[in-house]
C-alpha cells in the first residue's frame, strides 16, 4: 500500500503572498520600492500621496519615461524586469530595482493600479489588478510618466495587516524613507502629501540646499564637510561637530553610488573616528556618500536591497575611518568656556580653522610670520621626544603642519649665562601646579592638560610604530627581570609583537619571568618594570570597560602610562615643544581617553568677569 504524498506544490496565489512578505514588510517597504521605480524611470519630479499612514493608500506620480502597454502588462509578472538580462549584470548593478519582485509583491497584497504613458504615445495605458488577481486594461488620457495607485494594503490577509504598528509609527517610518531617498536625489523635487495635505516640498538643487531642507538649517551650518577623491574610492558628505551629538542612532545615512544602505562596519569606522570626542550613549550625524566600481560591492543581499557586502569590508573601513578623522581634525574643536550666574562651565562651538592655521593657538611672537622659519634642533626634539622615527609618516596632511611654535621658538626663547630663561615679547606660556599650560592665544586664554596632552602624542606615535614597523629602543645597562603571575605573562606573550614595535625588548624566561632588555625612549630608565604592568593593567581595564580594538588598546595603554604625570616639572622649553607637537597629531582636542585636553577661556569672558561688559 502506498503511502500518501504529504509534499505538495502551493499554487502560484499563495507563493505570491509568501513571497511578498519578504519585499512588503510595512507601508513603507511599498514607497520605497515605488519611489525608486519612479527614479530609474529618470523622473524630474515625485510626488508622493499618503492616506490613514499608507494603510488606505499609498501613490505614487512621477514624470519619468513611462511605459507602454505591453511592458505595463508584464510588469506585474514576478521577476519581470528590465535593468538586468544575464548573470553577469547582477555582479555590476547600477538602477535601484533589478529583482522585479517590487509590482508583482505589491499586486499580491493590495488593490493595484497603474497609469503611464511614454513621450511618444497619444493615450495612455491604465491597468487594474482585481482582489481575484484579473488584469483590467483599457486607454485613457494620462500625462507622461507613471503613477501606481496602491489601495488597502493586506487586506487578503489579516494576520499581516493586524500588526501593523499605530498610524503614527508607520508614517514615521515612511518620512524616514522618503527623506533618505530625496537626500540622495537633490536633482528631483519631490511632493510629500499626508492626509491630502502637503507635508514637504523639496525643489531640486545643489545637494547643500536639499540637506538644509531635509534637516534644520540651523543643524546643517554646524556640520563638517567630507571629501576624498581617489582612484580607489570617492568620499563625499557631512558630518556632525561633536558637540552636536545625537540620542539615537536615526541621523546615520550611508549612501553607497546614491543608494541609501546599512553598513555595521561603515557605522563603527565613523564612530571609533570620533575618538571619544564624545560621549557614551551619543551618535554622530553624519551624511556620507560612497562612489565605487558596482563590482566590488554586493547589494543583492535581502530583497529590502539595504544590506551591502563589500569586497574588501577591512580597507573600505580604513579608508572610511582615516577621511573622517581628517575632516574632524580640519576643524578647531577646542572648547570655549564661560560660566553663568551660578559658575557653571559651558562649553560652545568652535570656528572652523585650516589644518596649518594656528591663528588662534600659542603665539609668541607678533612679527614671526615676516621671519624665515626655523627648524628645531634633533638635540631639542630630544628633550622631549627622543625616538620620534622620521621616517614615520601620518597618513594624513598633518605632517605637513608648521607648528605654532615654529618660528618663534628659537627668536623669543633664551636662555641667559645664569641658566634662567629669558621671555622678551609680551605674550607667555607658565605651568600651573606642574599640571596644566597656560598660554596666550587671539581670543584669550589657552589652558592645556599637560599629561592629556603627552598622552595624545604618544598615542598616535604607538599607531604609526605599529604600521612602520621600525621600533626604536634603547638597550638597559642590566636588564630587569619580573616574575609575574601566570595571567600576566601569558598576556605579554599574547601583545609582544607589539610591544616590540613600541621599542620593548622582552626574553621570556622560565617559571613566568621575563626579562627586559630595552625600552622605548620615551620611558625614563628606572621605572620600566612599574610602567610594564601598569600598561597591562590599563590594557585590561580597557577590555573590559571599553570595546577598543587590540592595537588601539595597547596604544592607549601604552600612552596613559608612559605620558608625563600630573605634577611633573616641565620647563617653558619642553612646553613649547609639548604644544608643538599636539597641534601635529591628527586630533589634538582630547585624549585617547576622551578626557580634553585643552579648552579655551575667551576674552569676552574675562571682561564680563570684571565688569567690563
Amino acid at each position: 500500500m502506498m503511502s500518501e504524498q504529504k509534499i505538495k506544490i502551493l499554487p502560484d496565489f499563495i507563493a505570491n503572498k509568501i513571497a511578498a512578505g519578504e519585499v512588503i514588510q510595512r507601508p513603507e517597504s511599498v514607497v520605497k520600492e515605488l519611489l525608486e521605480n519612479s527614479i530609474d524611470a529618470e523622473a524630474t519630479q515625485i510626488e508622493l500621496i499618503i492616506r490613514d499612514a499608507g494603510k488606505t493608500l499609498i501613490q505614487v506620480v512621477d514624470d519619468g519615461v513611462g511605459m507602454s502597454e505591453e511592458d505595463a502588462v508584464i510588469s506585474f509578472y514576478r521577476h519581470a524586469t528590465s535593468k538586468i538580462s544575464s548573470v553577469e549584470d547582477l555582479s555590476a548593478i547600477k538602477s535601484y530595482g533589478f529583482r522585479g519582485e517590487a509590482l508583482s509583491s505589491i499586486a499580491a497584497v493590495s488593490l493595484l493600479e497603474i497609469k503611464t504613458k511614454t513621450k511618444d504615445e497619444d493615450v495612455g495605458t491604465v491597468i487594474k489588478i482585481e482582489d481575484n488577481s484579473n488584469i483590467i486594461k483599457q486607454k485613457e488620457a494620462v500625462v507622461k510618466g507613471t503613477t501606481v495607485t496602491v489601495k488597502n494594503l493586506f487586506f487578503n490577509i489579516p494576520a499581516r495587516r493586524k500588526f501593523l504598528k499605530s498610524n503614527n509609527t508607520e508614517l514615521k517610518h515612511i518620512i524616514e524613507t522618503f527623506k533618505r531617498i530625496a537626500v540622495s536625489h537633490s536633482e528631483i523635487s519631490f511632493k510629500f502629501y499626508n492626509d491630502d495635505e502637503l507635508v514637504y516640498y523639496f525643489r531640486k538643487g545643489k545637494l547643500e540646499e536639499r540637506l538644509a531642507a531635509v534637516f534644520e538649517n540651523d543643524f546643517f551650518e554646524t556640520l563638517i564637510p567630507v571629501q576624498q577623491l581617489t582612484e580607489y574610492m570617492n568620499v563625499q558628505g557631512f558630518i556632525a561637530h561633536p558637540k552636536n551629538t545625537l540620542k539615537s542612532k536615526i541621523g546615520q545615512y550611508i549612501y553607497v553610488n546614491n543608494r541609501y544602505v546599512i553598513s555595521k562596519s561603515i557605522n563603527h569606522a565613523v564612530y571609533t573616528a570620533y575618538e571619544n570626542t564624545i560621549q557614551k550613549g551619543d551618535y554622530p550625524f553624519y551624511v556620507l556618500f560612497l562612489e565605487l566600481d558596482p563590482t566590488r560591492f554586493d547589494i543583492n543581499v535581502h530583497p529590502s536591497k539595504l544590506e551591502i557586502k563589500f569586497d574588501d569590508e577591512r580597507n573600505i573601513y580604513s579608508f572610511i575611518h582615516s577621511i573622517i578623522k581628517k575632516s574632524l581634525a580640519s576643524y578647531d574643536l577646542v572648547p570655549k568656556t564661560s560660566f553663568n550666574d551660578e559658575s557653571k562651565l559651558f562649553f560652545s562651538n568652535a570656528p572652523k580653522t585650516n589644518l596649518n592655521d594656528f591663528g588662534d593657538r600659542p603665539f609668541f611672537n607678533s612679527n614671526s610670520e615676516k621671519r624665515k622659519p626655523t627648524v628645531f634642533s634633533d638635540e631639542e626634539i630630544d628633550l622631549l621626544f627622543s625616538s620620534i622615527n622620521k621616517d614615520i609618516k601620518l597618513k594624513t596632511d598633518v605632517q605637513n603642519i608648521e607648528a605654532p611654535f615654529h618660528n618663534q621658538f628659537k627668536e623669543v626663547y633664551h636662555e641667559r649665562e645664569d641658566g634662567s630663561e629669558d621671555n622678551s615679547d609680551n605674550s607667555f606660556i607658565v605651568s600651573l601646579q606642574n599640571k596644566y599650560i597656560l598660554s596666550q592665544v587671539k581670543s584669550g586664554l589657552m589652558i592645556i592638560d599637560q599629561h592629556a596632552a603627552h598622552e595624545r602624542i604618544l598615542y598616535e606615535k604607538a599607531l604609526k610604530s605599529f604600521e612602520v614597523n621600525l621600533p626604536m629602543s634603547q638597550q638597559l645597562l642590566f636588564p630587569q627581570k619580573i616574575v609575574l603571575d601566570p595571567a600576566d605573562y601569558d598576556l605579554i606573550k599574547e601583545i609582544e609583537s607589539y610591544l616590540e614595535k613600541l621599542g620593548f625588548e622582552i626574553k621570556f624566561l622560565t617559571k613566568n619571568a621575563i626579562s627586559i632588555i630595552g625600552i622605548p625612549s620615551d620611558i625614563k630608565s628606572g621605572n620600566e618594570k612599574e610602567i610594564l604592568l601598569e600598561i597591562l593593567n590599563e590594557y585590561r581595564q580597557n577590555e573590559q570597560e571599553k570595546s577598543l580594538e587590540l592595537r588601539d588598546n595597547i596604544a592607549a595603554s601604552y600612552a596613559c602610562k608612559a605620558a608625563i604625570k600630573t605634577g611633573d616639572r616641565v620647563t617653558k622649553h619642553e612646553m613649547r615643544l609639548l604644544v608643538d607637537q599636539l597641534f601635529a597629531t591628527s586630533l589634538p582636542y582630547v585624549c585617547p581617553h576622551g578626557r580634553p585636553t585643552v579648552i579655551k577661556i575667551t576674552i569676552e569672558e574675562f571682561d564680563k568677569r570684571f565688569g567690563r561688559i
